[in-house]
Parts: C-alpha cells; structure tokens; sequence
C-alpha cells in the first residue's frame, strides 16, 4: 500500500509527510507498529542545511518500509532539541532499540551519525545538536 492509499484509508485530514527510518527501515518501523519505539532523532544539522522545518507536535507522518510501503501512520507528540552526549536514558528507552540502554543507543547512533555526516564531509561531534522527537502511532488503531 502506497502512502497516499494509506492516509486517504485512514481517514485522517490534514497534511503528512512520508518517510523511512534510517539504518534499519524494515526493524524500525516493526518496533513503531509493536509499540515498543514511541520517539527517534536526527541531526539539527540536516534540516539547517536543507533550510527544512523542523517537525513539530501535531505532525502526521507515514512510515514506509524498505521498499517505500506503508506501515503505519505515527503522530508527533512531542519535539526539542538536545545534544548528543545529553540526550537521556529515558529517551534511549522510548527509542526502543536494542536492549533500550543508553549505552547501547549511543554506539549504534554515533555509528549512524558518523556515516550520514561523513557523506557530506562533516565529523560527528558528541555536541552536535539532535532533534528528538516523540510520537504515537494513530493508524492502524488498535483494538482493546
């Protein structure tokens, strides 16, 4: 199912945006439909670069899969801007990766970063400024 085929299914209103999750698109949307990631982050400096707005409470995005299918439909809850090496453990835990540790967030995520910025001849800095984000999935509903 396409995004657009999705969003008009789900009979929400109102503008979105559709995306993948970096690194593991397929794990990460799974861990977004089970419930168990409820917040990510990017590096502020992408959206600088783009001159792109940054996400705000309300927002509503599809998660696409690795071949640009839809999964879901997550609503923004929650947006601020925080340092990589200040970035808390209750955070890491609503990420919902590995064994949700903060340790284990940031080996993978300063992985990550090091090879998105090292794409565009930046250095990861454990200062870089991240935008974190949290979110609800709001589509398909589940049932109680």
């Amino acid at each position: 199912m396409t995004a657009e085929e999705m969003f008009r299914q789900s009979g929400l209103e109102g503008e979105y945006e559709a995306w993948s999750f970096g690194g593991d698109a397929d794990g990460l949307a799974r861990l977004v439909l089970s419930g168990e990631k409820t917040a990510t982050c990017s590096a502020l400096c992408f959206y600088e670069m783009d001159n792109e707005r940054l996400p705000a409470q309300g927002d509503l995005s599809v998660i696409l899969n690795s071949n640009d299918e839809a999964v879901c439909i997550i609503e923004t809850t929650k947006v601020y801007i925080s340092r990589f090496d200040q970035v808390t453990a209750s955070h890491a835990l609503k990420e919902g990766e590995g064994d949700k540790s903060l340790e284990y967030w940031r080996k993978v995520h300063e992985e990550f970063f090091t090879n998105e910025l090292r794409e565009i001849d930046l250095r990861f800095d454990k200062n870089m400024n991240l935008v974190c984000e949290e979110f609800e999935v709001v589509w398909p509903k589940k049932h109680k």
